[in-house]
């Protein structure tokens, strides 16, 4: 076991790792409960990582963080477990699961080890991932004003202001807000369009406090003039009533 063992470390260290995996995997269950099982372990999940099997990869590291805390590569191994989510995570158009679990697992390691040198880098990664389930998040009520659905664009665009005070699509979103507002108003029915004027007015107002020199200001003033000539329109007509 113990030539095996050792054979088992040269293919990992050639960078043959399925050669190596074979004889980890032999080799956790001849070693358990013996001063090998440890590394054993290590390598042998590390070899489902350097393959990119990164979902069993996880499993082994978070795995062998329980079975070894006090193991020096506890931290690593726990870290490589998220990790391993990371990569798994996908391109902003598709489900956004394992992005979710990396930002989860990320955070359950900066709060199992909030000293390590580890903690930064983490929270880069979750910045980054975050801005992936923005992108989704943005791109979807895009979707939804391109194909007219202005109340759902309305509460899209919305949304992604309200779960990403600091968006960088933040400009854009109160723009499309506006937009959308405005023609939702338009498609409303009599009875229901002066609430829906003031309130597209009112969604102008939030983009230009917030943006007053704002790349889309100029087109977004000539909606509000818009709204504000159909609203008088509209309150002139129900006085004449």
């Amino acid at each position: 076991m113990e030539a095996k063992y050792q054979a088992a470390v040269k293919y990992y260290e050639k960078k043959s790792y399925f050669q190596a995996l074979q004889l980890f995997e032999e080799l956790i269950t001849v070693f358990r409960g013996t001063n090998r099982a440890e590394e054993t372990y290590f390598y042998y999940a590390q070899c489902y990582f350097e393959t990119g099997d990164y979902t069993i990869a996880a499993y082994h590291f978070n795995n062998f963080n329980q079975t070894f805390p006090g193991s020096a590569k506890a931290e690593e191994a726990l870290f490589k477990n998220a990790y391993c989510y990371y990569l798994d995570s996908p391109v902003s158009s598709l489900d956004q699961k394992n992005t979710l679990d990396a930002i989860r697992q990320f955070q359950l390691f900066v709060n199992r080890y909030p000293q390590s040198d580890k903690v930064q880098n983490c929270n880069q990664l979750i910045d980054e991932l975050r801005l992936k389930l923005e992108t989704k998040e943005f791109n979807n009520a895009k979707l939804y004003f391109k194909t007219g659905q202005n109340k759902a664009a309305l509460t899209a665009f919305q949304n992604v202001i309200k779960s990403y005070p600091s968006s960088i699509y933040k400009e854009e979103c109160l723009y499309y807000a506006f937009r959308s507002a405005y023609l939702y108003a338009n498609q409303s029915i009599d009875s229901k369009k002066a609430e829906r004027y003031k309130y597209a007015i009112e969604s102008y107002y939030k983009l230009i406090d917030a943006f007053p020199s704002g790349k889309f200001n100029r087109d977004a003033e000539k909606i509000f003039l818009e709204c504000q000539d159909r609203l008088k329109k509209l309150e002139k007509s129900a006085n004449l009533i």
